[in-house]
């Protein structure tokens, strides 16, 4: 019988194994949770995760000073009930929160995927990477996987819905020599640490070194090896592998799930909404959160009040339902003004005091020089995109370009966006520099991504190494290794942060010059989260018909906004 749910052992395994079907993560359990104990007492530097710094939310495990008074609560109350929650790894408790540099070295494992570690090799290999993605993440770095021998020297990188299936399509017909692990070990930087994942015969010809797991098959049977010698540095540990059947299953790759994408690109169909996602944004300074409902003509404002430094808060959102498709939308004084889109047309819809006459601003969607298919990918998927006022104009951005629309319907190309500002197929508020309260610096003028937020603004030119310089003309740099996209710039006092999101959008972390914090509340959702251009607010959809907004540089929440759809 296939099992359900994950057994209480391995329910602080929950995040990582939620990349594999739960059969396949049972089957792993016993050798996944040895091969971790075998790792982390050859490496305990893995084991640092900082300084504390207080309280970051809820965990599933922890230790029994961190229950929750209510859950003693129900120890003393309904002793059996909890015993139930004991047992399936319900019980909640207090996690504590930690400081890490910003700066490590990354996780770099190599892999041996030549015929000898064919088959129980490969599983060791599986629950390794598992293990190792698990203690990067804990240190806030990056996990790389080089394939021994591959010509390229090209590094698999991402998130494990990523990683895995690349990993298990790296097959070579040969075995590896010592020679192509040197190559690779040359190839790393100084603070990276390397663990090599091979058979007995390459770590005999390898020089003494830390990090080699080695690993062979025994205990055979009619049905194959039902166990695993697994060797690292002078330690010998006798594993158990997964049956057979779920074996073979897991290396033909059957035992994995893929990630849903976090944005939607591509022709779609209008009526088919957001796909029922919210998308969360904020297209002005004004602390206006809007987000798409249920239906592709609806959408939501939320008016977010001053947080009192309380417990969270629950805020309602107000809905505008419009004749079309909303496309963009913005808060302009007091007044909430979207474009949505009809029998052709692009038109405006006013919350508030009139904003021109009757049927201004009505533009034939023809004169934007966008067809169907872009149009409907702007539609679908993606947050709404900023509108603003000039004068008696209005500004939105649409296919690469920032249009004028008068209140007589003329439309006029008004420049491409500007770099980096539609990466990732959705428009970012916080990379576009005409939006910038001022004038850019000259020496990030021509810098390949450049950002904003709080008065301040970063410029880079491969996206993991940042200068900023904030409003009091404060100069500093931020580098950071892990597989991540930037996604707004805020400040805490004068020191400056970037909150990036991980390659398949599930981990968001603050990064500054000092330290990285998980911001695991806004962690995991369906989408990108969304930074605020000038306040430390994030919001996040962290499930369907959900919305948490907080601080971006504590991750604590302030409000929380349910019924969206």
């Amino acid at each position: 019988m296939t099992p359900t749910r994950l057994p209480a052992a391995l329910a602080p395994w929950a995040g990582t194994l939620s990349v594999l079907t739960t059969e396949l993560a049972v089957a792993l359990g016993p050798l996944l949770r040895r091969l971790d104990v075998l790792i982390g007492e050859h490496d305990p530097a893995a084991d640092v995760i900082g300084d504390p710094d207080g309280l970051g939310g809820l965990a599933r495990s922890g230790r029994p000073d961190q229950l929750l008074p209510s859950e003693w609560l129900l120890a003393d109350e309904y002793p059996d009930e909890f015993l139930r929650r004991l047992v399936d790894g319900e019980l909640l408790h207090l996690a504590p929160e930690f400081r890490t540099p910003a700066v490590r070295g990354r996780i770099a494992v190599l892999v041996d995927t030549g015929p000898t570690q064919a088959g129980a090799g490969r599983l060791v290999q599986l629950a390794a990477l598992l293990v190792l993605h698990r203690r990067a993440a804990a240190r806030g770095t990056e996990l790389i996987v080089g394939v021994l021998g591959d010509p390229s020297g090209r590094w698999l990188t991402g998130d494990l819905s990523e990683l895995l299936p690349a990993w298990l399509a790296a097959r070579r017909p040969a075995d590896p020599t010592a020679a192509d692990v040197q190559r690779a070990l040359a190839g790393l930087d100084a603070a990276d640490r390397a663990w090599v994942l091979t058979s007995p015969r390459l770590a005999d010809r390898l020089p003494a070194q830390s990090g080699v797991l080695r690993s062979e098959p025994a205990r055979w049977s009619a049905d194959g090896a039902g166990h695993v010698v697994v060797r690292l540095d002078r330690t010998t540990v006798e594993l158990p592998l997964p049956a057979s059947g779920t074996a073979v299953r897991a290396l033909r790759g059957a035992g994995f799930r893929r990630a849903e994408p976090v944005t939607v690109g591509g022709p779609a169909a209008v009526a088919g909404g957001a796909a029922g996602r919210a998308l969360p944004a904020f297209t002005t300074d004004a602390r206006t959160l809007l987000a798409r409902g249920g239906r592709p003509a609806t959408l939501l404002a939320v008016n977010l009040p001053n947080h009192d430094g309380g417990p969270a808060t629950v805020v309602r959102s107000r809905r505008h339902d419009l004749p079309g498709p909303v496309l963009a939308a913005g808060r302009i004084g007091r007044r909430l003004i979207a474009l949505y889109v009809r029998d052709g047309l692009l038109a405006p819809y006013v919350s508030g005091r009139p904003f021109g006459g009757p049927g201004s601003h009505t533009a034939d969607l023809a004169a934007f020089g966008v067809d169907g298919d872009t149009l409907s990918a702007e539609l679908t998927g993606r947050p709404v995109v900023p509108l603003l006022r000039d004068g008696d104009d209005l500004l939105l951005p649409l296919a690469d370009h920032w249009w004028r629309l008068a209140a007589d319907g003329g439309v006029t190309d008004d420049g491409p966006l500007g770099s980096g500002s539609h990466e990732r197929q959705h428009f970012n508020r916080s990379r576009e520099p005409r939006l910038f309260g001022g004038k850019p610096l000259p020496e990030a003028e021509h810098a390949r991504h450049f950002l904003h937020g709080s008065g301040s603004h970063a410029w880079s030119d491969d996206g993991r190494t940042w200068q900023l310089r904030t409003a009091w003309g404060d100069e500093s740099r931020i580098s950071f290794r892990e597989n991540a996209e930037v996604i707004g710039l805020v400040q805490e006092g004068r020191q400056p942060a970037l909150i990036t999101v991980s390659g398949s959008g599930h981990l968001v972390r603050r990064v500054r010059a000092d330290g990285v914090r998980t911001l695991t509340r806004f962690s995991g959702g369906s989408g990108p989260p969304a930074v605020h251009p000038s306040a430390p607010l994030i919001a996040a959809e962290t499930r369907p018909g959900r919305i948490v907004v907080g601080d971006a540089n504590t991750g604590r929440i302030h409000f929380l906004i349910g019924d969206i759809q």
